[in-house]
């Protein structure tokens, strides 16, 4: 089921994108989209404030174990999204995955079949894939 919901949503772009057919203008927005994701979570700190970053280094003690590592790695952000700042992050985000799913039209890539690859080396190295 849940690829067919993939690949409906990739067909549906397929159809959907006229003006930036080209692989040149599909990196450019690509790229465009990511920047504004970005963008609109500085805003969310910057304008809004509903969310806060406090980054400092990382502390990494020499007896932690791979399985201590997430408890003791921090996201740096306080606080939570306001539904404003949510809606728009979230709106961002379906471009950037729009743009995404183009080039994966583009280059006859699956998107369901990327994801489930992903997935596949997450559960094989679950920790050990240092990201």
């Amino acid at each position: 089921m849940k690829d067919i919901i993939f690949d409906e949503f990739q067909n549906s772009v397929n159809e959907s994108l006229l003006r930036h057919k080209s692989i040149l203008d599909l990196m450019s927005k690509y790229t465009e989209s990511s920047a504004r994701v970005n963008r609109a979570i500085a805003k969310a700190v910057t304008n809004c404030g509903c969310i806060k970053i406090n980054a400092t280094k990382q502390h990494l003690l020499d007896e932690n174990s791979i399985e201590d590592l997430c408890d003791c790695l921090n996201t740096h952000v306080e606080g939570e999204l306001c539904d404003n700042c949510r809606e728009v992050i979230e709106r961002e985000m379906g471009n950037n995955l729009f743009y995404l799913t183009s080039l994966c039209n583009d280059l006859d890539i699956n998107l369901y079949d990327i994801l489930l690859k992903e997935q596949d080396k997450i559960n094989t190295l679950g920790k050990f894939t240092f990201r």
